[in-house]
């Protein structure tokens, strides 16, 4: 019998703790690329071609729950129909794939979901901007399945601060103190990913739930902006939330932080959004990185920084949230979503142990769920939903 390696040992961990990956934006490229023709994007079959995400794929990489972010740019005159048609794309999405893929609302349907080899599909909004400053609106995305919500993308909104914007009321005003309220009273997880660290801290005084960063990692070991200062993971075992580390080149790796501050600037010239991935878009990116090779990420340099978020926040509060289908480059030997188990691997030659690593991959993920749901329910029976504005409680 051939020797057990270490990817042996990653992918029979993943058969029985699946990855519960935070943050996958494959409902935008679907818009972006081919405005929710499913037929065109198959995902029953391989699209590598296409996306970084397919079922064949998923299944390879050891998936068993995804949070499918419903993301919509910031700047869109009518942020909220456009997250709704995003939300349909995961529900047609889920039905289309009834063998595979199961709508989940709660921690209890993550587990059924693993329990029936499926896997468990939920949503995550990114960015305020989808509520339009309505708690009415928080209110029916949460009714129409939205399971977290990351509180800004990369601009401000008028009641909280991005992490890649310039200070604008300093953290979160009152009317943002009062979406979080709102949000633990509904069951919803608050996401600071994409934050300022003044944000952060707000949300966190506030919060009576725990909080989850759906796609960040260590700032300590890559100092890039949209990353997590030691001072906030040091407070996610009092508050039990999760920060899921993502796998972005940019913001895993200082060299690219730098060679994406030249690439971004490139797009601009060329009349592109940094973050478009369109055909052309791409052209340009790819035109670019032929005359300025890329600096390569891997699954080691991820593991870096998975590494120091256990030391700062402890085995209980770290998660993986890829990004797949978010960003125009991947490391090197994560590519899409097979890869997972070659960071299982790697984590497993430093040494981590399989209950560490279930509790990384799974676990600590149904919890914080789980624990959103025990708190909504005590909020609930205590008072009513709130009807607040931004008009009266910020001027």
């Amino acid at each position: 019998m051939a020797p057990t390696t270490a990817l042996d040992e990653a992918r029979e961990l993943l058969r029985q703790f699946p990855v519960a990956d935070g943050h996958n934006d494959l409902p935008w490229a679907l818009r972006q690329q081919v405005r929710y023709d499913l037929d065109a994007r198959d995902l029953a079959t391989d699209q590598s071609a296409h996306l970084h995400t397919d079922l064949p794929r998923l299944r390879a990489g050891g998936v068993g729950a995804q949070f499918w972010s419903v993301y919509v740019r910031s700047d869109l005159p009518e942020p909220v129909p456009a997250t709704l048609e995003q939300i349909d794309c995961v529900q047609q999405l889920i039905a289309r794939h009834p063998a595979d893929l199961k709508a989940a609302l709660t921690a209890a349907d993550m587990e059924a979901a693993r329990g029936e080899g499926r896997i468990a599909s939920l949503m995550g909004a990114e960015g305020g901007h989808s509520i339009a400053s309505s708690l009415a609106t928080l209110r029916a995305l949460y009714a129409l399945g939205v399971r977290y919500m990351t509180l800004t993308h990369n601009d401000n909104i008028p009641w909280a601060d991005s992490a890649t914007d310039e200070p604008g009321v300093g953290g979160l005003s009152a009317f943002g103190r009062e979406v979080v309220r709102e949000m633990n009273r509904e069951g919803m997880l608050v996401d600071l990913s994409h934050v300022a660290p003044t944000t952060m801290r707000d949300a966190l005084d506030t919060t009576v739930a725990p909080v989850i960063f759906s796609h960040s990692s260590s700032r300590a070991v890559c100092d890039h902006p949209r990353n997590i200062p030691d001072d906030v993971l040091e407070r996610l075992p009092a508050n039990g939330g999760v920060a899921m580390v993502t796998f972005v080149p940019k913001f895993v790796l200082q060299a690219a932080v730098d060679w994406t501050a030249a690439a971004d600037e490139n797009m601009r010239e060329h009349g592109f959004h940094p973050l478009d991935t369109t055909a052309e878009a791409m052209k340009v990116h790819r035109a670019f990185e032929d005359a300025h090779p890329r600096p390569v990420a891997t699954a080691a340099t991820v593991a870096d920084h998975l590494d120091h978020m256990r030391e700062a926040a402890g085995i209980d509060h770290i998660g993986i949230g890829g990004d797949y289908d978010g960003t125009a480059f991947t490391p090197d030997d994560l590519h899409d979503v097979s890869g997972y188990p070659n960071l299982i691997a790697e984590l497993l030659s430093r040494g981590w142990s399989k209950p560490d690593l279930a509790k990384l991959t799974w676990q600590n993920t149904v919890r914080v769920l789980g624990a959103a749901e025990d708190v909504a329910r005590a909020e609930r029976s205590r008072r009513g939903p709130s009807n607040a504005t931004p008009a009266q409680l910020d001027g």
